[in-house]
Order: C-alpha cells, then sequence, then structure tokens
C-alpha cells in the first residue's frame, strides 16, 4: 500500500467549498477524466472528501472547520465573545436561516455527493492495483456513512439521496427528494458500514505512515453509535413525534419502544472489544502509573494506545481559548481565556473518594479555604475548599483562580481569574472567563499555545465502554459487563470502583443509569459528546434551561470572587431536539418536511 497523505484543503481540481448540496455543479466535473485515471489525482479527490470531517477543535467559529457549537452549546461551558453559535442556542436566537446551521448541512451533504462521485468513478482509475481500489471505495463507503450519522444526531430522520450523486442539471422539485424514517437513516448507515468493514480489515497499511486513514475500527465504532442513536429516547418510541411524518404521510420516528434496540447496539461495541481490545487498543495509563497523568496524556500524547481514530490537524482556535489571558506573560502562555466552565459543569466532578458532592460521604466542602497541593502542582497553595480533594479528572479539565498554570517555560504563573487578576475581566477587556473558570482538557502541555502539530482525538476506547455500560444497562441490567467495563474507567481515574468495601455499587436499573450518566459526564468533558447526550436521552429541556452559573467576574474583590452568581437565564424548548432544516433547502425542494416547531 502507497503511503496516503491526507491533505485539508480545497482545490481547483477537486470540489467547489461554497455551494448547497442540492443544486451544487461541481467545479471537478471538468477534470473527471483526469482526476479519476491518475491513482495521484483519485487520492487528492479522495483526501478532500476527508476534508469534510470536523474539526472541533475549532469551536470558537462554528462550522470554519466543520465544527460545531457543542461545547459552549451545552452546560459544559460559555463562551465570551457574543458571535459564537453555542450562545445563540442558550439563548434560543436561531432558526431555519441561520447561515451556520445551513453551512453544517451543506458541508455534510457535500461530503457525501463526494464520496458518492468517487465510489462512482474510482474504477476508472488505470494505475490502481484492484486492490486499492477496493480499499479506496471501502474508505469513501465510511465516510459516506460517518457523514450521514452526523446528519442523524443533529437533525434526525434526513434525506438519503442515493448511492449516486444528483445530476448536476436535474430539476430538484420533480426529484420529490423526502425525509426518511430514522430506521431508514439508522439501517443505511449500518448497511453501508457492514459493506466497508470487511474492506478495510483486509488493507494492509504500512505500520506509521498512514495516521488519519480510515480504518475497521472507525468504522465498527461508527455502527455502534448510530446504533446507541436509534436506541435512544429521542428516536425510540418518542411519542412527542406522533405527529411527525413526512410528504407521504410515513411517520418519521418510530411511536413503539424496543428495547432490542439497545442491544443491538450493546451487541456491536462487544464485538469491537473482543476483536480490537486489547490487542489493538487498551485504556491508556501513563508510565508514572498516575492517574492524573493518564487522564491529562489520553488526549494529548499521539495516537496512544486508547485513540481509535484522531484527526491528523485542524484548526487550534482551542488553545487560544483555554489559556487564560495572563497579562504580562509571553506570547506561549497567554491567551483568552474565553471558554469558561459552567459551575455545573465544575460540581460534576467527583470527589477524591468517587462520590458526588452532594453524597454526605463524600468530604466536601461547600467553602472556606485550605493548604492543598494540586496534582500539577510542585507546593501546597491556599485554596478555595470546593476546589480541594476533588478526583484528578478535574484537575485536568478546569483552571480556577489561584491555580499554578500548566506551563513554566515563561516562570511559575498562577491564574487569577477574579475581575482584578491577570486573567479577570478588567485585565482582558474582551478576553476572559465569563464564569471564573477555564477549561483546561486538552491543552498542549510543554508546548506553546501557538502549538499546531498535533493529533485532534475524536473517539477513544473510554467513550465506546461507556456506549456499552449504558445499552447494557437498558437491556440487560444485571450483565457484570456493566460493573467491569464502568469501573475500569474509574480505577484509571483513580477513584474507587463500585462495589468495593469504598463505594456500593448502585443497587437498579434507574441508579446505574444515573451512575453511567454521571461517568459519561465527567469523563468525556469537552470532547463533544454532552451536547448530545442530553439530547438523546430527552434531558436536554432540564439540564440547558434555567439559570446557568459561575463565580462572581464582576466583584471588584477578590474575597467576594467566591460567591456563586447566575451569569445566564438559558432555554432549551422542545423544537431544539432537532435542528431545522435550513430554509433555502426548504424553498429549493418543497417537498422536504420542516422539523417540528422550526
Amino acid at each position: 500500500m502507497k503511503k496516503f497523505i491526507i491533505v485539508l484543503t480545497c482545490t481547483a481540481v477537486l470540489l467547489s467549498c461554497n455551494n448547497d448540496f442540492l443544486d451544487q455543479v461541481p467545479d471537478d466535473r471538468l477534470t473527471f477524466e483526469d482526476t479519476f485515471q491518475s491513482e495521484n489525482y483519485a487520492q487528492r479527490y479522495l483526501a478532500n472528501v476527508y476534508s469534510q470531517i470536523p474539526s472541533e477543535y475549532a469551536q470558537r467559529y462554528t462550522t470554519s472547520d466543520n465544527s460545531g457549537p457543542w461545547t459552549g452549546g451545552s452546560d459544559e461551558a460559555e463562551y465570551v465573545w457574543g458571535f459564537h453559535m453555542g450562545n445563540w442556542l442558550n439563548v434560543g436566537d436561531w432558526n431555519a436561516t441561520t447561515q451556520e446551521v445551513s453551512n453544517l448541512w451543506s458541508n455534510f451533504y457535500r461530503g457525501i455527493r463526494s464520496a458518492s462521485t468517487f465510489i462512482d468513478n474510482i474504477d476508472q482509475c488505470s494505475d490502481c492495483t484492484p486492490e486499492d481500489i477496493v480499499q479506496y471505495t471501502a474508505e469513501a463507503r465510511t465516510l459516506r456513512a460517518f457523514f450521514y450519522y452526523n446528519l442523524m444526531r443533529s437533525w434526525g430522520p434526513v434525506i438519503l439521496i442515493g448511492d449516486s450523486p444528483i445530476p448536476p442539471d436535474a430539476d430538484l422539485i420533480s426529484l420529490g427528494l423526502k425525509r426518511n424514517s430514522i430506521e431508514e437513516v439508522t439501517a443505511y448507515i449500518v448497511s453501508e458500514l457492514d459493506k466497508a468493514i470487511p474492506n478495510l480489515e483486509a488493507s494492509n497499511f504500512e505500520p506509521g505512515s498512514e495516521d488519519g486513514r480510515l480504518q475497521a475500527p472507525f468504522a465498527l465504532f461508527i455502527k455502534q453509535k448510530t446504533l446507541l442513536f436509534a436506541a435512544s429516547p429521542i428516536y425510540n418510541g418518542n411519542t412527542d413525534y406522533a405527529d411527525f411524518v413526512n410528504a407521504e404521510g410515513e411517520q418519521l420516528i418510530p411511536q413503539t419502544y424496543d428495547v432490542q434496540k439497545w442491544k443491538l447496539a450493546a451487541d456491536v461495541s462487544r464485538e469491537f472489544i473482543q476483536k480490537y481490545v486489547p490487542g489493538r487498543f487498551k485504556l491508556y495509563i501513563d508510565p508514572s502509573g498516575d492517574p492524573y497523568m493518564s487522564v491529562r496524556e489520553v488526549m494529548i500524547t499521539d495516537y496512544n494506545e486508547e485513540i481509535i481514530y484522531a484527526r491528523p490537524r485542524g484548526g487550534m482556535a482551542y488553545h487560544y481559548d483555554i489559556t487564560p489571558y495572563h497579562l504580562g506573560a509571553d506570547g506561549c502562555n497567554r491567551g483568552a481565556g474565553g471558554l469558561g466552565a459552567t459551575q455545573e459543569a465544575v460540581d460534576a466532578f467527583f470527589t477524591s473518594n468517587g462520590r458526588s458532592i452532594d453524597d454526605p460521604q463524600a468530604n466536601y466542602a461547600a467553602d472556606g479555604f485550605s493548604d492543598f497541593q494540586a496534582p500539577y502542582d510542585f507546593t501546597a497553595r491556599s485554596t478555595y475548599n470546593p476546589w480541594t480533594n476533588r478526583e484528578p479528572r478535574f484537575y485536568n479539565s478546569i483552571t480556577y483562580n489561584g491555580s499554578l498554570w500548566l506551563n513554566r517555560g515563561g516562570g511559575d504563573i498562577i491564574t487569577k481569574t477574579w475581575f482584578g487578576g491577570n486573567s479577570g475581566r478588567q485585565a482582558g477587556t474582551n478576553d476572559y472567563t465569563p464564569t471564573g473558570y477555564v477549561v483546561r482538557k486538552s491543552y498542549p502541555v510543554g508546548e506553546c499555545r501557538t502549538f499546531t502539530a498535533r493529533t485532534i482525538p475524536m473517539m477513544r476506547l473510554a467513550e465506546l465502554y461507556l456506549d456499552y455500560v449504558e445499552a447494557l444497562n437498558e437491556y440487560a441490567p444485571s450483565d457484570p459487563d456493566i460493573l467491569i467495563y464502568l469501573n475500569k474507567i474509574r480505577s484509571r481515574a483513580g477513584i474507587p470502583e463500585y462495589g468495593t468495601i469504598e463505594l456500593e455499587a448502585p443497587a437498579t436499573q434507574q441508579e446505574m443509569r444515573e451512575a453511567i450518566h454521571k461517568e459519561r459526564r465527567v469523563e468525556l468533558y469537552a470532547e463533544s459528546v454532552r451536547y448530545f447526550d442530553v439530547r438523546r436521552w430527552k434531558t436536554a429541556d432540564e439540564v440547558l434551561a434555567g439559570p446557568t452559573h459561575g463565580m462572581d467576574i464582576n466583584a471588584r474583590a477578590e474575597e467576594d470572587f467566591y460567591n456563586i452568581k447566575p451569569f445566564e437565564t438559558r432555554v432549551f424548548r422542545p423544537q431544539d431536539y432537532l435542528w431545522p432544516i435550513p430554509q433555502d433547502e426548504l424553498n429549493a425542494t418543497p417537498s422536504l418536511t420542516q422539523n417540528p416547531g422550526w
């Protein structure tokens, strides 16, 4: 197999980067013969299909790299800048005409069309081997399924446009395109992945030379994610959508709950574990054995043994967002700190004994100060008690007032996020944390803030384990694998396992469901998962609405900073469970049905 370098750019020989998917005339149409006669150009075309994979470290400028507003648009965080789409979601200031909605929709359909064009034409490649054609086709098929998965999780029942691209001169109205049901969309994604997986497994990748290419574990991961969504309350017997039908009157969301859908999801997760664990993947454990280092390095050590897939590169605005302002610091250690963690997210992390802070046995102190040495610090410092004796994932995820900054190359910097501090509102003016906390997770420790030569983790084994135990608990709550795999994650994080002398196991299916949800919230914090979790569980109207809190960033005295204040009253309406079909698409194709409430 030849070495393949993914080019994440748009070029004239490839596809236009601006048009809507249903009515675009592809620029590459004039060069099809040249493109698919040469393996070099064919690979460049395939690389362009890859370029539609989202780069979620570019969320500040939503949709600039196919990214979404997932962290700032959930209860995990708040962006200080008003132009961020997550802020619009949080106050209900968005609709079917919002440009970012159209951009994301079009980006994924553009990727689908490009993948279909590639599959239709790759057999014209005269200098490709038969094995190459089989592999390239499997990659394109997996990409197409992945783009449909991204559409499904935001828009629900979407439009399956067929295996061949729509002709550029087609009459869109006469095509009569319609919304396909969630069951049809799920079945299509799964069937595409089932076709691709055997051929991806047969790929003979050169070790170290094919990083970034889709392989069989990626496809199997997306298969189980698709089935997990299909099993979840939003798409499984959701009677809120009893009247949601397409133009032909076909039901788009099944009205009868089917517990077997959870079994389908769990079975695929189990298949992944049996095939690839521990031979190919395992939970990352730092060589030091230190839990803090393990949960930190899993996100910043490129292609470690837990990473199922990482995007080779992409927008790194995220580094600026999570580096505090640090007035007077050098350029490597000075950022904006504009992505502020909410108090709700801070409170979700467990204490050092593995309990929630509202547990009477959690040993949680709600106020006062103590001398405390954080796991990344070299000495004890006076620390607000709620931030002491917390689990390692808390210290990996949250920068709080008075904490030592991670990089010490420019000297020891103590981050101060209160109004008059080096990273407070007075110093930063427009660049400051709106909550008094700064998201810290995935910061490239040991590198300059401007560092871009890193991968972007997208899929890791811990998430698959959590998907597995969630699905198991819903259809087989007594299955011992639930505790086994949930405890693997807690053990790596350095907190007591359930069912030990230190911590009792959840006794009922509902208690276990709550425990799994809590573990997902902590383990997958700021990994673009939470926004989708609370929507598919149908709890978003409870957790994404109402007053959202942080510290008092406007207090002029530091001692008053520690008063928790609401910084925003958020809304989540019934229609927000599904994104609106872009209005320009509805105008072009009247046969489409808009999502409820829009």
